[in-house]
């Protein structure tokens, strides 16, 4: 129905208009579901304003051509990999602007334990998406973990098979039971977390380590696996561990060694 009021100052939305908001509010849904997501726009060629949305298994749109398409999902797959939006040259007629939209980093806590509550109050802040994980009820307990965005009383691998865990994401293992650790350790192998840590001392990592490849695990696959948890800092209460447990997680994200920046050289932020 069209307005016969000459000084109506509303106009239908253009078709490209119309495409930005569906490719937009696509975009938010699959971010608020944990999944992060690229919409590539043409800025320069023969379809300015052409857009693909693209994610880590999908893509939707298209620039012009399957072959423009394939080059495309590729460079912004590596985007979502670096979090990093900007534009760049896909062949030599045609620029786009790559918008990544990235959920919170989700960090994930296997055990219920004093130390993963001390990690809860010091990652908050950080902007992770925050979620504990342990099989046994009693400790389980939204008394324990209030503020966490979510509370699984489940085994780990029950857990990560509902979680969206991707290259961002940093599992923490905190049991210290190997029947709850390994079990735990095995499963984070099998997903694509960009940080897995364990619990315990060097001997106990050691002997942890055996049992893993007697069961048939690659010393390639447990070379993922930091433990000793955390960084050298001494840290002898929950909130010191806790403290030491996060900067591993920030210098691994960051690809720092964590050394002190006296001792290291070039950029001081990443």
């Amino acid at each position: 129905m069209s307005s016969s009021n000459p000084s109506s100052k509303f106009t239908m939305p253009s078709p490209s208009s119309r495409s930005n908001s569906i490719y937009l509010l696509q975009a938010r849904e699959l971010v608020a579901n944990g999944m992060p997501v690229a919409v590539v726009t043409v800025v320069r060629g023969n379809n300015p304003g052409a857009k693909l949305l693209v994610t880590s298994t999908d893509a939707e749109g298209t620039l012009g051509s399957s072959e423009l398409d394939e080059l495309t999902i590729v460079e912004a797959r590596i985007a979502l990999t670096t979090g990093s939006s900007g534009v760049v040259n896909l062949i030599p007629e045609v620029d786009a602007f790559i918008d990544v939209f990235s959920p919170p980093p989700l960090l994930i806590l296997i055990g219920a334990v004093h130390v993963a509550q001390a990690v809860v109050t010091y990652a908050q802040p950080l902007g992770f998406r925050i979620v504990v994980v342990d099989a046994r009820e009693a400790l389980a307990t939204r008394d324990r973990f209030p503020t966490v965005d979510d509370l699984l009383v489940a085994w780990p691998n029950e857990a990560y098979s509902r979680l969206p865990i991707a290259s961002t994401s940093a599992i923490v293992i905190l049991t210290h039971d190997p029947k709850f650790d390994e079990p735990a350790i095995l499963g984070a192998l099998e997903t694509d977390a960009g940080y897995i840590g364990a619990v315990g001392s060097r001997k106990t990592n050691e002997e942890r380590r055996d049992r893993l490849l007697a069961t048939g695990a690659k010393p390639e696959q447990l070379d993922r696996v930091h433990g000793p948890i955390g960084l050298n800092i001494g840290g002898k209460s929950p909130e010191e561990m806790a403290i030491s447990i996060l900067a591993e997680v920030i210098a691994v994200r960051n690809n720092r060694s964590g050394e002190s920046l006296r001792a290291s050289s070039g950029r001081i932020r990443a």
